[in-house]
């Protein structure tokens, strides 16, 4: 019986972390052939923008991952991204996993430029499939609600030695952690680059940049190096590396997260932690096109369960309030944990690659280019 040919298109380094538990577990199921695909990842140096191989890639290589520029004779296409010519794959199962969930609206944006092509999108929760369902840019994509299969080894519990994480940083163990994971844009990083240090001595600070933040692509290279030079005068902090691809062992060794409009505040609220939201004028935030950048007003997004702050000075006081909860706080996070995910227990890859199998098997699901 032939194998399953199955091609993980990965586009950025950072895009894996939401792919790493069903890359282990396909890995390990003979019945796959699995291969890589990592031909997106830039960074721009004065005006021009150069391929860029990150050097994770060779550990990858190590591990068996096999890389290939091809793009036709796969049976299941994974990726998180909307391919920009998916033709070049042919008649395909094309698997949505979303590398970034959160209140960006730029899921919808993207599904609405490919209005030809059939997604199987797997989601993470009752609120996406409702957001999806209603939204103009479904077209002929199928929802189906799985989990997040990207917390599956948090909830496994592979990142259980949290002192060994804060250790190779040089962190103390004995003091509370606090991850500041700001988005390129919109962002804070700009209005908060000094308290974010001075407010947190108490602490440790982990500060973890978007992917982007590095590139000098999609937003300037002074964003890394603003962090850069503030980071070597505090002890007590460290930014992570752009190498350090896989943000989830840091939701591990947190215990509060600092954020705007990142990701990293939704995948948060699954842990049963508690974060701070840095408040934008989400009135004004528009796409080029007047669409505004996020699907929830920011503002209002986790309101009564996470602390909302609108300056940097106030980031001492929302930390004390997130390591002590109140009992209002707890319920209002419970009641939006319902709403936005579905069974955090570690198995959301499982089912995923169940519902995968059963729509490979069944056929006429498949991506078919004769249709754009």
């Amino acid at each position: 019986m032939s194998k399953i040919k199955l091609l993980f298109k990965i586009g950025y380094a950072y895009h894996k972390a939401a792919f790493d538990p069903i890359i282990e577990y396909l890995m390990n199921d003979e019945k796959y052939d699995v291969w890589f695909s990592l031909d997106q990842e830039k960074k721009r140096y004065f005006i021009f923008d150069l391929p860029y191989r990150a050097k994770i890639i060779q550990e990858w290589q190590k591990l068996g991952y096999r890389f290939t520029s091809e793009t036709k004779g796969f049976d299941i296409v994974i990726t998180g991204d909307t391919l920009e010519r998916s033709k070049d794959y042919g008649k395909t199962l094309l698997v949505f996993v979303n590398h970034g969930t959160g209140i960006k609206n730029i899921l919808y944006r993207k599904l609405a430029r490919v209005p030809h092509d059939r997604y199987q999108i797997f989601v993470e929760g009752p609120h996406r499939v409702e957001s999806l369902l209603n939204s103009p840019s479904l077209g002929k994509n199928e929802v189906h609600l799985v989990g997040l299969p990207k917390l599956d080894f948090y909830f496994q519990g592979r990142y259980r030695d949290k002192a060994a994480i804060l250790q190779r940083w040089g962190l103390d163990p004995n003091k509370p952690t606090i991850l500041f994971a700001p988005t390129y844009k919109p962002t804070c990083l700009y209005q908060i680059k000094d308290d974010i240090f001075e407010q947190t001595r108490d602490y440790n600070l982990i500060v973890k940049l978007h992917p982007y933040s590095w590139m000098g692509k999609y937003a300037p290279h002074k964003q890394h190096r603003i962090y850069e030079r503030r980071v070597k005068k505090y002890d007590h902090a460290v930014l992570l590396p752009f190498e350090e691809y896989n943000i989830v062992p840091y939701y591990a060794a947190a215990d509060v997260v600092l954020s705007e409009a990142s990701s990293t505040v939704f995948d948060f609220l699954a842990l049963e932690k508690f974060g701070i939201v840095f408040n934008l004028p989400c009135d004004r935030l528009r796409h080029s096109d007047g669409q505004p950048l996020l699907e929830i007003d920011n503002r209002e997004f986790l309101k009564g369960a996470f602390i909302h702050i609108d300056s940097g000075k106030q980031i001492r006081e929302a930390v004390e309030r997130c390591l002590k909860p109140t009992p209002a706080m707890i319920e209002a996070a419970n009641s939006y944990r319902q709403r936005l995910f579905f069974q955090l227990d570690g198995k959301a890859t499982e089912r995923l690659v169940k519902k995968m199998e059963e729509l490979y098997q069944e056929g006429g699901h498949e991506n078919d280019p004769e249709e754009a």
